[in-house]
């Protein structure tokens, strides 16, 4: 039998009634003639509330026993949803992480999938099983303890399971109907899209959006996994949904996919740092151990020896940078006259693998931005993406003045 993975975000399993609806959605496929691997996430909420209570009992805990209590929500779900099934006379059973087992890595709490074996699963579909409702989120380290993937990741334990198990393509179910050009929240023109490529999708999670997590598009581009993005609240339609794929399986490309937006965002400039050989990475190293993301990244000309270093960074994490950078100038490794954190700025990207064959979409953006009195304090680009941060408070003008310029609500 051909496989199919499906994958139930925390809303589409939040209550019974729900995890209900998504099991009746299963038994179509079955009927349709699959074998189903289906990944649940924890009811929604149940993650944040197993966090809390981790952090209550113990500041200061210990990470294998984390992964212990948050990844439970989980299997919570899975043996709901594997019930209902048996309830509707379709033979399911619920697997943890480690009756798969899916192998990780020992970093716990950010664990990084390293093997999905076939054969138990494979054995049982061979028995007479016809769905597999396994947890998502979770897998087993070398040393045989539990380990959790970081928040988002049973959109990475179901692309992982799609490729371990050649999957026909991994639905991922959840309270939006699939990939839009911006967010509708913000932009009611934002249009859904019927196809994206796998590297605007990336850049678009990467940049802000948050329909799908980084490392899941990662795999699928890596594996060449057919991802679906559809909601779990609309009835059936067997085209539904977005479709994540191939550039070459989309016809017609706009220069433009999408635009997205990341609103926390803080810059800190590095002022006056003796310029030298070397400057960057003990610049860089320090954050880099302390766990800051570090995004965007601009240097000054040098002057007299002396340059400024400017980067972007989430808002919440400013106390570590500033704490780790203070902490390498009195030790020493660097020097620099003052540090100056903003806080109040957002960092708004255009997206689209046409921006590689077509001329001007900087200039276009810096126009439409111009026109509207944001001035822009950082960009970055890449082949298809062109970020820039602005202050805050123009965040969402900005967003919809570019989706208007670029016609993004237009079909290409």
């Amino acid at each position: 039998m051909p496989v199919l993975v499906m994958k139930f975000g925390g809303t589409s399993v939040a209550t019974l009634d729900r995890i209900a609806r998504a099991s009746k959605r299963v038994a179509r496929e079955v009927a349709n003639g699959y074998d189903v691997i289906v990944i649940v996430s924890a009811m929604s909420g149940k993650t944040n509330e197993l966090v809390g209570w981790v952090e209550e009992t113990s500041p200061l805990y210990d990470a294998r026993e984390y992964d212990a209590v948050v990844s439970s929500g989980e299997n919570v779900t899975a043996g709901l949803m594997a019930l209902r099934l048996q309830e509707m006379d379709i033979p399911a059973r619920s697997w943890q992480g480690w009756q798969v087992p899916v192998k990780t890595t020992g970093a716990h709490s950010a664990a990084r999938i390293e093997d999905i074996p076939r054969d138990n699963i494979t054995a049982k579909f061979a028995e007479g099983m016809k769905v597999a409702v396994v947890a998502g989120f979770q897998g087993v380290s070398p040393e045989g303890r539990i380990t959790t993937l970081g928040r988002g990741g049973s959109d990475t334990t179901a692309v992982a399971f799609a490729a371990a198990f050649d999957a026909e393509r991994c639905d991922i179910y959840t309270d939006v109907d699939g990939v839009y050009t911006t967010d509708p929240r913000i932009e009611n023109k934002a249009r859904k899209l019927d196809k994206i490529a796998f590297e605007e999708m990336l850049e678009l999670a990467s940049l802000g959006a948050k329909v799908l997590q980084t490392r899941s598009v990662e795999l699928a581009m890596r594996y060449k996994v057919k991802l679906r993005v559809l909601s779990s609240f609309a009835e059936y339609d067997p085209e539904a949904g977005t479709l994540v794929c191939d550039e070459e399986e989309i016809v017609e490309q706009n220069a433009v996919a999408g635009v997205a937006y990341s609103r926390d965002e803080a810059k800190l400039t590095l002022v006056s740092v003796a310029d030298r050989p070397g400057v960057a990475a003990a610049i860089f190293g320090p954050l880099a151990e302390a766990g800051v993301n570090v995004d965007m990244i601009v240097q000054d000309i040098s002057e007299e020896g002396r340059t400024d270093m400017t980067f972007s960074c989430p808002v919440g994490q400013v106390t570590r940078a500033e704490k780790a950078l203070t902490a390498a100038k009195e030790a020493g490794q660097i020097n620099f006259h003052d540090l100056v954190a903003d806080t109040n700025v957002s960092k708004v990207s255009i997206v689209g693998i046409g921006m590689r064959s077509q001329a001007g979409i900087a200039a276009k953006m810096f126009d439409v931005l111009a026109r509207e009195g944001i001035n822009i304090k950082v960009i970055t680009t890449s082949e298809i993406k062109i970020s820039v941060l602005i202050d805050r408070k123009y965040m969402e003008l900005a967003v919809q003045a570019l989706h208007d310029a670029f016609e993004l609500e237009k079909a290409s």
